[in-house]
């Protein structure tokens, strides 16, 4: 019976193959036919569905390109022009310095990804949670040379406000001397290269620009611009106004060195006066209840020893 059984089988099984390999001749006809008029082998409502999907598609990729682009690449050219004055202002001015940034945010979003991967695996998530981690993980990733250029930009503007009088005291004595202006601005970018590399660097740059035919309000201007910082462009416009007018530059720099020295006394001050209401919160976490325990302590032992008796 089982070997009755298989050779049925085998019979049906040979059947059916035969049957599918012997030519149709309607749907052969009607395949030549098709392939003549240029169409697929599809119904006219199935056609419409393809091009419906295929649309849709193409609107989601076009729409979806532009905004990836824009997370890789900046695509105007304000934002190029905005980034490119970013890493000026942290002091990076290499001709790929602009690549290199966009490439490092791109690898490390995909070391994030792929730390995620790997790390949530290994903690027993399941695919759901694995995938939400290295999403996470690579958005970190993607978001971390920003924030590192921020902070660059704050440590290097915060070291130039710190230098800024010196050098206009600097500039003042230059001046005094009987130095002209583009003469001083190079001395002093010249003398204080060791003390103060970031604004002496900035100097240098303007007399470089100086020499090359750029007018001195303009090198100036583009000095403001790479900084930054409103205290050297205040800077330059109070120079640009004592040249305009013809009043004494010396002059013009020593009130400017002044503001910003009480200006810089005026922000160590602030900074005092909010020491008090910082040091609030270690004193009621650490120090307070210490104090307590201290001093509470063998009064609350003495009483649950009396009501123990």
């Amino acid at each position: 019976m089982e070997l009755l059984s298989f050779v049925i089988l085998m019979a049906i099984a040979g059947a059916l193959v035969a049957y599918s390999l012997v030519p149709r001749r309607a749907k052969a006809e009607e395949t030549i036919k098709r392939r003549l008029a240029g169409r697929k082998q599809l119904d006219p409502t199935q056609d419409i569905r393809v091009q419906a999907r295929k649309q849709a598609r193409e609107s989601i990729v076009k729409k979806a390109t532009p905004m990836l682009s824009r997370l890789v690449m900046p695509v105007s050219d304000q934002e190029q022009s905005l980034l490119r004055i970013k890493l000026m202002q942290a002091g990076y001015r290499h001709p790929q310095a602009q690549m290199i940034f966009l490439a490092s945010k791109t690898a490390c979003m995909v070391v994030g990804l792929l730390a995620g991967a790997v790390i949530g695996p290994s903690l027993g998530y399941d695919f759901k949670t694995t995938a939400a981690v290295a999403m996470l993980a690579g958005g970190i990733g993607f978001l971390a040379p920003g924030f590192w250029l921020d902070s660059m930009i704050r440590s290097r503007q915060k070291k130039i406000r710190k230098g800024l009088p010196d050098i206009l005291d600097l500039l003042v004595v230059s001046v005094e001397s009987g130095l002209a202006l583009d003469a001083a601005i190079k001395r002093v970018g010249e003398e204080m290269a060791m003390v103060h590399p970031e604004i002496s660097e900035e100097f240098r740059i303007a007399t470089v620009e100086s020499q090359m035919g750029i007018p001195r309000s303009e090198a100036l201007e583009n000095m403001a611009n790479r900084t930054g910082i409103e205290e050297v462009r205040s800077l330059v416009s109070v120079i640009t106004q004592a040249e305009r007018f013809g009043t004494s530059v010396a002059k013009a720099l020593r009130n400017q060195g002044d503001a910003l020295r009480v200006k810089r006394r005026q922000q160590a001050e602030e900074k005092a006066q909010k020491t008090a209401v910082k040091l609030m919160i270690p004193l009621v976490l650490f120090i307070f209840p210490a104090m307590g325990v201290v001093l509470a302590g063998p009064a609350a032992i003495r009483v649950m020893e009396a009501f123990a008796e």
